[in-house]
């Protein structure tokens, strides 16, 4: 365990921290600090105040799932320390935000990612959601929220909240979990589950890309859940606008019977991985259009 000293922005540890909390994220307050062995890396730094109502096995959950799940594709995970009632933990900056930001900023000024973007990002989470469905993983939550981009223009999948362990004696989940705009089917009904609700996350995360936002977005979100359950896959609002190999792809992730829905890992065969826009061009579009939200660099 390191120790920690917030007052002065002072971090006593390996971390030199910032005197002041750059925002506010889903799950806590969060500093940017510097790792005093290489004092040019900026890391990101959450700090979680903990309580008698706080949830600690689901937070050891959340480590657990981050310190085991390295892979490029995925936010790295640094170190996590208690000190002062909270628990702190530090992990790789991602210093231009959440692709949520990316969209925000292209509906502002009226633009559309292009095919070859959509290509890229969905190209980035499906190698993180294939590596964790390997290790028996579900995440869960896949949104553009949880997709992160820096400014090289690496994209790297984030928040392992609701990141559950399937095993061979249990192989399905019941629970309901996620942000509803983005659940898969079977999940809103309650009905047994697996890997493949990750999947349908990831074809609504394609039509928000397309389109600007999730299906049902302006709906509350109990009328959205009842949506999701009985109107089958979403609807494009204009179809003809998008190539052929964007429309099977679409389809294949968007099954409703999760058993005939397409894998991750048989989705990175699909030929619109092929039309993937570069990661040097990525890294141009996100310079370009940058525009972070301060609780959202991590």
């Amino acid at each position: 365990m390191s120790s920690a000293r917030e007052c002065g922005g002072a971090m006593t540890g390996r971390y030199e921290m910032a005197p002041k909390a750059i925002g506010q994220g889903g799950m806590g307050t969060i500093y940017l600090a510097t790792d005093r062995k290489n004092p040019a890396k900026s890391v990101a730094v959450k700090k979680l105040a903990l309580s008698k109502t706080t949830d600690l096995p689901a937070l050891q959950n959340e480590i657990a799932m981050m310190r085991t799940s390295a892979h490029p594709n995925v936010v790295e995970y640094l170190e996590s320390f208690m000190f002062d009632r909270c628990l702190w933990v530090a992990m790789e900056l991602m210093d231009a935000g959440s692709l949520t930001n990316l969209l925000q900023v292209y509906q502002a000024k009226r633009l559309e990612l292009a095919e070859a973007h959509v290509a890229y990002f969905l190209r980035a989470s499906l190698e993180a959601v294939a590596f964790l469905h390997q290790l028996g993983r579900v995440h869960r939550d896949i949104k553009s929220d949880n997709l992160l981009i820096n400014t090289r223009g690496q994209v790297k999948m984030a928040d392992f909240g609701f990141c559950v362990q399937l095993t061979q004696e249990k192989d399905m989940r019941q629970s309901m979990v996620g942000t509803p705009y983005w659940m898969a089917p079977e999940l809103v009904r309650g009905q047994s589950y697996d890997h493949k609700v990750d999947v349908w996350s990831l074809g609504i995360m394609m039509i928000e890309m397309a389109e600007g936002e999730p299906p049902y977005l302006k709906e509350q979100p109990l009328r959205a859940l009842y949506l999701i359950a009985t109107k089958g896959t979403p609807k494009l609002k204009a179809p003809s606008k998008y190539s052929s190999t964007f429309i099977d792809f679409y389809k294949r992730s968007l099954v409703v019977d999760p058993k005939a829905r397409a894998s991750a890992s048989d989705l990175l065969q699909h030929p619109l991985m092929r039309s993937c826009a570069s990661q040097e061009h990525i890294a141009r579009l996100v310079m370009q259009h940058r525009k972070v939200k301060k609780s959202d660099i991590c």
